[in-house]
């Protein structure tokens, strides 16, 4: 058997940046802080910080007055940020800098008169927190049926702006929808969808029609790595998602000799080893990696722990 190893894969620079910010603040203060919702959507992830000692909390109540709050790579509303003021919590937005940009490009255009179309996935932590910046001007579509349901006047002032991990081709199709019906609609100059995740997508796009079975790393809240799935299972290959080496089964293997390997931006690069390992064992299977394309991005931390790291320092 042959395993071919998509690069790039797993983490990106916001995630990095992220879970080193949870990181560097356990290292500051110890365990006992708090995070709104999953830090990233990777079960390894959550329960590596969860052995830990940090708390992960789905609302604001639930976080000791005056605690350390960190705010997941997803975004969140302005209304948590108040509730969390009101809460006198620390803390420490771990936004990834391409979702805030989303926030910030939802702001403006709301402040400028439009109404903006979201496309997006409904529930997902980042969609819920862009809505909140102006959740009297956002409408959330899915797909392109939904389209037919919106009813703004000829002369509206439209924008779409979209989740930033989304699939290309999904996006695409709203956007194309978009347009046919509102041909005067705007967008920014930047497309928002996520470079790691167009990157990743590209990657099982070039590799997927090379092997018989396609595994992702990641896990099944993560948007991102459903779509890498998603695209394998358009080229007829059965694609599996899972966390972990513990999830394989060596049925989906008997009779095939080549498997690629991805991972969802959330998922680290130890699980992805442990599922190599696992097919060596078990297949004797050799391993190539090939890279579609070099990714040279990074993130500083935010700006509140720099804050804190200075004050910690004098203090001393």
């Amino acid at each position: 058997m042959k395993i071919l190893v998509a690069n790039p894969r797993g983490f990106c620079a916001g995630v990095n940046m992220a879970i080193e910010c949870l990181d560097e603040t356990i290292r500051m203060f110890g365990s006992k802080i708090y995070v709104y919702h999953e830090i990233v959507h990777n079960k390894y992830v959550v329960e590596r910080f969860t052995k830990q000692g940090v708390t992960f909390v789905d609302t604001i109540a639930e976080v000791p007055i005056g605690s350390i709050l960190l705010f997941s790579a997803h975004g969140v509303s302005p209304e948590i940020r108040e509730q969390s003021r009101v809460r006198k919590l620390q803390t420490i937005d771990a936004t990834c800098p391409l979702v805030t940009k989303v926030h910030l490009e939802a702001i403006k255009y709301a402040r400028e008169g439009f109404h903006i179309i979201l496309i997006g996935h409904d529930g997902h932590d980042e969609v819920i927190g862009t809505m909140g910046e102006a959740p009297a001007s956002i409408t959330l579509v899915e797909d392109p049926d939904d389209i037919s349901d919106l009813s703004f006047p000829a002369d509206a002032k439209i924008a779409y702006l979209t989740q930033t991990t989304l699939s290309v081709e999904e996006a695409g199709r709203v956007i194309v929808a978009l347009k046919q019906r509102f041909p005067m609609i705007e967008s920014p100059p930047k497309e928002d969808i996520c470079y790691a995740t167009t990157n990743r997508q590209d990657a099982v796009k070039q590799l997927a029609q090379q092997v018989e079975v396609m595994i992702v790393l990641g896990s099944q809240n993560s948007s991102n790595s459903r779509r890498l799935q998603e695209i394998g299972a358009s080229f007829g290959k059965p694609s599996y998602l899972i966390d972990g080496a513990q999830e394989l089964r060596r049925e989906w293997f008997e009779g095939h000799q080549s498997v690629l390997i991805t991972a969802g931006a959330s998922a680290p690069e130890i699980v992805v080893q442990d599922c190599i390992e696992w097919l060596k064992s078990g297949f004797g299977a050799t391993v190539e990696e090939i890279t579609t394309r070099e990714e040279h991005v990074s993130f500083p931390l935010p700006r509140e722990l720099r804050v804190l790291q200075s004050a910690k320092v004098q203090a001393r």
